[in-house]
């Protein structure tokens, strides 16, 4: 393998095992550190960006000692972070391990981008490979998973990022000074800047299986949230083949740089109005394309080649040191443009400011520095070390934008192949099927359950305890569902979990697009509606999600919803609202109504519903504490239903599994 693909290789693997670790710290630093909102916002957002604030040190560390043997060792650091992660999932082991392999996998990309001045196909190849594995685990990690079958996977992309990085090290070759130039004119310093950025944006929207999931409903307006009952969407396939067609083929510059931005500012748009199809399609062939614009070497293959070797350097000479810390720079400031977006997105569910200017302000940055990328480099001095080379003839004015390193073939085919494996994602992950009617029936088994995205009081990604926890109820209502949250790591909990049980289910959205309540039921769905509450003051949003269920010939109405208390009050506003969406969506047919009401017995917000005249489902085993798991003290997770209807062996097990306690109960119909 040439060394300039070898280095595209390398920073491909390194990406893709980076955005592993984290998948895992995102998480660990909201349950572990957070306590889910337990932990003050300000300190919560001090210590995410402490480790990125760290990080800004690595070009100076990069240009002291060399990027090869910096860049090896963070390479190692970052594997065995990888590995431990895997090895010891939950607890302060979780947090600290990705944690280190952050920190490590920051380093490393400063120490890559002192040595590569063309990132773009790496960048690309990475965050696409990553995503299509993803896809294909359906969106639940190795980390998560264990086993054999998980074991043998990541020791594989470990050890073959770490040969990979190995061999660049033994290729490199003696300091040059052919990467000087002005901070303006340094290679691959605008596209190591959008680095983190597109790690963001991709992450969140365009390469985000899980969003791709979300996005699989019928479409109807009236029952939304219904996923499809056979085959899975192939649009997350097209996804992934428009993100590397722009990314690693030419297309002319000026109508690059209207359509390629235009493209991903209309896509992060409508992510945040909840329009997920043409969001995450417009958002990849957007990114993709900025990307491209970045590619700041001459469209002479030959000549790239040429900068390229002498770029992958120990740089501690004068003149391509300075280059090299340029770029380091860039690809640190970067990745803290990834964490302040992050951190500002979460601190909004606790502060209470609008959050979806983040991921459009990450657009508009991307876009601005994508447009404003020069139309070709300014030409390369000679090298002293090679006087007999020449600087490459520049570019005319309006000429095609420069192709990645790559050739052609190598192009076609990871493009041909990655878009094959998404596809293929798409098929073996289908959500379940519609349930088909069943004989009249009139006991029916129901559990409320906030479940906390799917990690317990240990930080762990457990699907198989909350699954436990739910086997053999008939109906589920489930508040704080995750369907892609890139907070949390990205995962789709609502589709894994309804895999799980061999449920279908129904999804309204809350607090943004892919964060809300759900239905699950063995019953057929014969229609639903959703209702956005009001927020009062509240810091996050909370809606009402109405499912009619066929029990054979007789319907019942079954209400999900998660209140939203304003700081320091009770919810006694939106729980009005929600007692008024369900008697309206009832109309007189029997009702269920639960969640995480966020009230206790005595409070305001729960005569709300009793002054409807709906029925504490819970009052046999009162007092019934769900909250917080490991030691309840709360009752603020309830069931209510509509006079006649009975309600017998209410439970509430313990379990770790959700810093709440499901709620279980067999309701009787008369």
């Amino acid at each position: 393998m040439r060394h300039r693909h070898l280095s595209t290789l390398t920073l491909a693997l390194g990406v893709a095992v980076l955005l592993d670790v984290l998948r895992v710290w995102l998480p660990s630093v909201i349950t572990l550190f957070g306590r889910a909102a337990e932990t003050p916002a300000e300190l919560l957002g001090a210590f995410a960006l402490g480790w990125f604030l760290l990080a800004l040190a690595a070009p100076t560390l990069v240009r002291r000692v060399g990027a090869a043997p910096v860049g090896l060792v963070a390479a190692g650091v970052l594997a065995v972070a990888r590995l431990a992660l895997t090895a010891q999932p939950g607890g302060p082991a979780q947090l600290w391990s990705a944690c280190a392999g952050l920190l490590a996998g920051l380093i490393w990309l400063a120490a890559v981008a002192a040595a590569v001045p063309r990132p773009v196909a790496g960048l690309a190849l990475g965050l696409a490979g990553n995503a299509v594995g993803h896809a294909l685990l359906g969106t639940e990690d190795l980390v998560w998973r264990g086993g054999v079958l998980a074991w043998c996977l990541s020791v594989l992309l470990v050890l073959t990022f770490l040969a990979a990085s190995a061999a660049r090290r033994d290729r490199t070759g003696a300091p040059v000074a052919g990467d000087a130039g002005s901070r303006a004119s340094v290679p691959g310093r605008r596209a190591w800047l959008l680095c983190g950025p597109a790690l963001l944006l991709a992450g969140q929207v365009a390469l985000a299986p899980a969003v791709w999931s979300a996005a699989a409903g019928t479409g109807s307006p009236d029952f939304p949230g219904l996923a499809r009952p056979a085959g899975g969407s192939p649009l997350g396939a097209l996804a992934v083949l428009l993100f590397l067609a722009a990314a690693l083929f030419r297309a002319p510059v000026r109508l690059a740089r209207l359509l390629w931005p235009s493209a991903l500012l209309a896509g992060s748009v409508l992510f945040v109005t909840g329009r997920l199809v043409p969001a995450y399609l417009l958002t990849a062939v957007g990114l993709g394309g900025c990307l491209a614009l970045t590619d700041t070497a001459t469209g002479d293959d030959r000549a790239a080649a040429t900068d390229e070797r002498d770029a992958v350097t120990d740089e501690r000479d004068t003149d391509g040191g300075r280059a090299g810390a340029r770029r380091g720079r860039a690809a640190a400031l970067g990745m803290l443009v990834f964490a302040v977006a992050t951190v500002a997105y979460y601190a909004a569910y606790d502060l209470g400011y609008p959050n979806g200017w983040a991921p459009v302000a990450t657009a508009v940055l991307v876009a601005l520095v994508a447009a404003t990328a020069p139309l070709r480099p300014a030409p390369a001095a000679p090298a002293p070390t090679s006087p007999a080379r020449t600087a490459p003839a520049p570019a005319p004015s309006g000429a095609a934008s420069p192709g990645p390193v790559l050739p052609a073939a190598a192009r076609v085919a990871a493009l041909a192949g990655l878009t094959a494996l998404a596809g293929l994602a798409a098929v073996l992950h289908a959500p379940v099927a519609n349930a088909r009617a069943t004989t009249a029936t009139a006991a029916v088994r129901v559990a409320a359950y906030n479940i906390r995205m799917g990690f317990g009081l240990d930080g762990r990604l457990d699907l198989d305890a909350l699954a436990r926890e739910l086997r053999g109820a008939d109906v589920v209502l489930l508040s704080e569902v995750d369907r892609g949250w890139w907070l949390n790591g990205g995962h789709d909990t609502l589709a894994l979990l309804a895999g799980r049980l061999g449920m279908p289910y129904v999804f309204a959205p809350a607090a943004d697009p892919v964060w809300g309540d759900a239905v699950l039921s063995r019953f057929p769905m014969r229609s639903g509606q959703t209702r956005r509450l009001t927020a009062h003051g509240a810091p996050t949003g909370a809606q009402a999600l109405g499912v009619t269920l066929d029990l054979g010939g007789r319907e019942l109405a079954v209400v999900a919803t998660h209140l939203q208390p304003p700081p320091g009050r009770d919810p006694v506003e939106q729980a009005g609202e929600v007692a008024a969406f369900a008697r309206r969506y009832a109309n007189g047919r029997p009702l269920v109504l639960g969640g995480d009401l966020n009230t206790e017995p005595d409070d305001p917000a729960f005569a709300e519903f009793t002054r409807t005249g709906l029925v504490d489902a819970l009052a046999a085993a009162r007092p019934l504490r769900t909250s917080p798991a490991d030691d309840p003290r709360s009752q603020i997770d309830h069931v209510f239903v509509s006079p006649g209807l009975t309600a017998g062996e209410v439970r509430a097990p313990r379990t770790e599994a959700s810093d709440h306690l499901p709620v279980t109960l067999t309701v009787t119909l008369p």
